[in-house]
């Protein structure tokens, strides 16, 4: 019988148009969510009819140690002088022999906002950025 063990959310990386972009330290925002019409029908007031509404995607959020590598950085400012280009992306949880076991897919992405590292000089913490992506959904897919 096979074995099918919790995996670990530290294990992941993020491709974005096929390039694999960095090592993130989180990554947030792997949400969809429906919004239901309700529907109240006259003489019934025990309960409300739910139909199926519009779905929602929040930002994915995506914060890494900060480098030299500006591509992030880069794709923000060419959106920010209105060089728009949408990007579709990946995010791969992978298994404890760093192989992808589970993908989400996200398309259309756009940057719309970008922050920077907290500087302190009391503190030899990692300096972060973070990226925030709208994009128009994702898919999930399991890797074998």
């Amino acid at each position: 019988m096979l074995r099918r063990d919790p995996l670990s959310a530290f294990n992941f990386h993020v491709e974005i148009e096929n390039l694999l972009i960095a090592g993130f330290a989180e990554c947030s925002g792997l949400q969809a969510e429906m919004e239901p019409q309700s529907y109240l029908e006259g003489g019934v007031n025990s309960f409300e009819h739910n139909f199926w509404g519009r779905t929602k995607f929040p930002r994915l959020v995506l914060k890494r140690g900060l480098t030299q590598i500006d591509g992030l950085w880069d794709w923000y400012w060419n959106v920010m002088q209105g060089k728009i280009k949408r990007k579709n992306g990946t995010i791969y949880l992978c298994g404890n022999h760093r192989l992808p076991v589970m993908a989400w897919h996200f398309s259309q992405a756009l940057p719309v906002k970008w922050t920077g590292p907290d500087l302190k000089a009391d503190s030899a913490t990692l300096a972060f950025e973070s990226i925030e992506l709208v994009h128009q959904g994702l898919r999930w897919e399991e890797m074998r």
